[in-house]
Order: C-alpha cells, then structure tokens, then sequence
C-alpha cells in the first residue's frame, strides 16, 4: 500500500511539481477542497517551487482561482475557465440532494429564487461583498438568514451559477458575481463527465472508481462512464483484488525515492487525504481519528513520510514567526524529524516568516 501513497504524492504534484502559477495547480487537480480557506492556499502553494501566500492570494482576488460549492456539495476551488461545466455537471443533483433541508430551513423555491434576485442586485457593477454584508441585506428585504438559512441561500446562488467566493477577510468570504457565464455548456454531459474522470484519475491516481464517485458526488453509473471513457489513457493495477486506475504517463520514480524520509507538511482538508473514499492506503485506520476527531468534519494538518500519514502538526502564529509543532502517531526517528526541519523551513517561508520548530 505504501507504493500507493507515493505515487499519490507525485500525480497529485505534492511530490514534483510543473506548473508555474496558482491557477495552473488549480487546473491540474480540477478542483481542490476549499472549506478551510486558508489551509486550501497552502495545498495550491505547496505544490509550487517558492510559492507565498501572499501570491496564491492574489491569483484568488484577481479571479483566476474561484471558490464555489461544487463537490458534494463543499467548498471548493475551481479555475474561472472549469467553474462552468462543472457546475452545469454538478449542481441539479447537489440542490436535489438539498430539498429536505430546505424544508426543514422552510426555505421554498419562491424564496430562494427571491434571495437570488436580491444578491444579485447587492453584488451588481462589480461590487464585493462579504457574507456579514449580505446577511442585513437580505434581512431588509424580508428574508430571514437565521441558523442555517442565511448559509444554503448563498450555496444556492453559487450552484445556480449566480454568486462565488473572493478571497477571505477575517474568514468571511467576499462574494461577487459569477462574470460571463456562457449561454451554452461548454460540454454535454458525457463529454464533461469524461473531462473531470480525466482530471481526476490523471492527478489523483491510483484511485479506485469509487473513489472518483464520492469525491465527485457522482452515482457509481455516472462515474463509471467517465472512467470507461479515458481508459486508454490510464494503466490498471489490481492491488488485494481491488482495481486502482492511474496515468499511462506515470514515471513515478519509487525505489531511489523511499531510501530516506520523503517528508511534506500537509494542511489539514487536502486532495492527498480527502481526494479519496477509501483512505486506508495512504493511513493506518486505528489513527483516522486523530485526524478527524469523532468524525466531526474537521481535518487536522497531516505529516506525510514516504506517502503514509504518520501524525498531525499544527501552526501558531507570532509576530513575524510561525511556530510548528509536531504530534506524531508513533515516535519518529532523528533522521525522520531532521527531514521535517526543511519542509517545516518552507512552510515558514511560504508565510514569509521566521521558523520556530518544536518536533
């Protein structure tokens, strides 16, 4: 299993990388999770040579990276050239999916087609406005955003293809709206599932089908179209009786790779653990929990040696210093946490920062 993770780590750009810009990284993955708005920027900066977060975030405030509700109906990001045909794609069977919570938020299609207008008018002439400014807005009109309200009619608007995300102040998103959204799809539907199987296989593999499917939101049906699409493109490996699909192009270099530590500091909601349904290849499952406690939706930062998730890490900020610190699974060796010194370096860097490291 440990060859799986490795090769994760390459067809994913974690381990080499060639793009050049933010939006490049982007493209590569298709989409990449985006619920932490901050640990997404290092999953796009760390798959870049010298990368700072200060330029992943203007590729963010220029619109060359979007963030929308695009995967299971989560937090992605997207390019501005991808956003459309994956919406087209994914959207009707996200806001299907929706149609009990929205009885339960009594948000009818009268009033979310209501609050839709009303953004839409808000975020005119190019305007920007963070989600505390939406909300009063909305409430002015007569439309209530209390609980969860407030949250499902701005995902609404961004699967009807109406309002995305900008960068974040504070955490609270700036939304604005979706510029020259095209008349006709880009793809039909086959050609758009076969584009985003490509994707996806190409930057994540190995990877199972099922894999695809839940990391898509896809039915099985759909994602095995996909797949059987671009098989030509793809090599199969049959590991424990299980079909893994990655890139024909793949030169994954493993033997003079795993002789030392090939050490990453990943942020806590990245492709390399939720690109997948089954994570069991890439992670021991008695310590899934540390990486998601109770199953609550939250992911901790993960260090990576040697494509295997071997603990959890954490960032404090101070004043001009990044202080990280370690919580490995099981004890590390001093050759294993003198590999970590350089990546926690470049993290450090990438923040524009003075390094303190606590292994």
């Amino acid at each position: 299993m440990t060859a799986i993770g490795i090769h994760r780590l390459y067809s994913q750009h974690i381990a080499q990388s060639t793009e050049q810009t933010p939006a490049g990284v982007v493209a590569w993955l298709g989409a990449l999770q985006g619920q932490d708005y901050y640990g997404a920027k290092w999953s796009v900066g760390l798959r870049l040579t010298g990368a700072t977060d200060a330029q992943v975030e203007q590729a963010i405030a220029d619109h060359d990276i979007i963030r929308a509700w695009l995967m299971r109906g989560t937090l992605h990001l997207a390019t501005h050239a991808d956003i459309y045909w994956m919406l087209d794609l994914l959207s009707s069977r996200i806001i299907s999916g929706n149609k009990s919570r929205y009885k339960q938020l009594e948000l009818d299609h009268t009033t979310l087609m209501k609050s839709n207008e009303i953004l839409a008018d808000a975020l005119k002439n190019g305007k920007h406005l963070t989600r505390k400014a939406l909300f009063p807005i909305l409430e002015q009109h007569g439309i209530s955003t209390a609980g969860q309200r407030g949250v499902h009619m701005l995902q609404r608007a961004s699967l009807d293809g109406l309002i995305c995300q900008s960068i974040a102040e504070r955490n609270d998103p700036q939304f604005f709206l979706f510029d020259g959204h095209p008349k006709t799809p880009k793809f039909t539907r086959e050609e758009a599932l076969m584009e985003l199987a490509k994707r996806y296989f190409i930057s994540r593999g190995p990877a199972t089908v099922q894999d695809f499917a839940w990391w898509a939101g896809l039915t099985l049906t759909d994602a095995r179209k996909g797949l059987e699409a671009i098989k030509s493109l793809l090599i199969e490996d049959i590991i424990d009786d299980v079909s893994y699909w990655r890139s024909a192009e793949d030169k994954t270099p493993i033997a003079q790779k795993t002789d030392s530590p090939e050490v990453y500091l990943l942020p806590g909601f990245d492709e390399f653990y939720l690109g997948y349904k089954d994570r069991s290849p890439i992670i021991d499952p008695i310590y899934m929990n540390n990486v998601c406690p109770g199953n609550n939706g939250v992911f901790k930062p993960t260090i990576v040696i040697n494509g295997r998730i071997v603990g959890i890490w954490q960032r404090t900020l101070k004043k001009h210093a990044v202080e990280i610190t370690l919580a490995p699974f099981e004890p590390l060796t001093g050759e294993q946490i003198e590999a970590i010194h350089p990546v926690a370096q470049r993290y450090s860097d990438y923040l524009e920062g003075s390094l303190v490291f606590t292994p």
